[in-house]
């Protein structure tokens, strides 16, 4: 198994980028990684020499500030496209970038390529619980506006992906909206409603927005644009209270004694509310896995998103979507 990775991309590169791939080589057997990115930045942070991990230089990187389709088409030598080369070109079966998500995005359609008979791919990140199980919510902003039979196909390439690599039997999924009755909610949710009851997944109905860190679904659908707010209002509620907790604990002695007592406790919470640590967000409905890190990505995290690319292609996740949709449309044809 061969994963391609951007090591210029994201708040810590190249050192998390080499930090992770190492941790991953060392836990995972039969996997090469390839690190594209400056060599002599990459090589300062490798801790020896290892023949599973290669490095292919470029000195050209997409950055943040970069307009993500154009950075694609002129860029081409860019660490991120050269990585996506690597997946099309057939010498790497999936790719992990922590770097310009709207770059990423552009170089899974236009480098990597769509599975025919999937409309529009999906970032799929999955989300904590209370139970510690987690929840797939998608879209998260792949696309911004979505018809109802792209909510279905959501669902779909969400219910494989929680089935085989997240071994949950006959997943649950939910569609997000402003109430769990039939009925509500605009045109799309009701289409989409409607169109989900008739779809191969375990449909149990709408879900809240307050309801899914509850575990209210395993697989969550909505269109780009409700499921990234979502996802920024959970990522800025959850360090607003880590921020005004600390402030609380720090404001006397007797609290900063309470806070060295629960101090352990404290940080298994963030742990349990830190999404990275179920990897990245995987971008769906592509040839070959993409996965997308969090900007902000510490080593830990650019190793739990590599094993989560790895079970991505240990269980053919992108050709069991493309078989299962391709068998959808033979239905309906016949």
């Amino acid at each position: 198994m061969k994963i391609a990775i951007d090591a210029m991309g994201g708040d810590h590169a190249p050192e998390a980028i080499v930090k992770g791939a190492e941790e991953a080589i060392s836990h995972i057997d039969d996997l090469d990684i390839t690190l594209v990115g400056d060599e002599k930045k990459v090589k300062q942070y490798l801790s020896g020499s290892n023949n599973r991990i290669n490095i292919i230089h470029t000195e050209e990187v997409i950055t943040a500030e970069d307009e993500p389709v154009r950075a694609v088409r002129s860029k081409k030598n860019s660490s991120l496209v050269l990585m996506a080369k690597e997946v099309k070109e057939g010498r790497a079966d999936a790719c992990i970038s922590a770097g310009n998500t709207g770059a990423l995005m552009s170089a899974g359609l236009f480098v990597v390529g769509r599975i025919r008979g999937i409309d529009r791919p999906a970032l799929s990140p999955t989300l904590p619980t209370t139970d510690g199980k987690g929840f797939l919510l998608l879209d998260v902003g792949a696309n911004v506006d979505a018809k109802a039979h792209n909510l279905v196909q959501y669902a779909i390439m969400g219910s494989i992906y929680t089935e085989q690599v997240r071994s949950i039997h006959r997943p649950t999924v939910g569609l997000l909206n402003v109430g769990t009755e039939e009925g509500k909610g605009n045109e799309l949710t009701k289409k989409a409603f409607n169109q989900l009851k008739e779809a191969p997944v375990n449909f149990i109905g709408n879900v809240e927005a307050r309801d899914i860190l509850s575990g209210a679904a395993d697989v969550v659908v909505t269109d780009g644009f409700s499921g990234n707010i979502a996802l920024k209002t959970i990522e800025g509620t959850a360090m607003t209270m880590f921020s005004m907790l600390k402030e609380t604990l720090m404001s006397s002695v007797k609290t900063k004694v309470a806070a060295g007592m629960v101090k352990p406790d404290l940080k298994t919470l963030q742990s349990k509310l830190d999404y990275s640590e179920y990897g990245g967000a995987g971008l769906f409905g592509l040839k070959s896995p993409v996965i997308k890190a969090h900007g902000s990505s510490n080593s830990r995290a650019i190793y739990n998103a590599i094993q989560q690319a790895a079970h991505m292609v240990e269980y053919d996740v992108s050709e069991t979507i493309k078989t299962t949709v391709e068998s959808i449309e033979q239905n309906k044809g016949g």
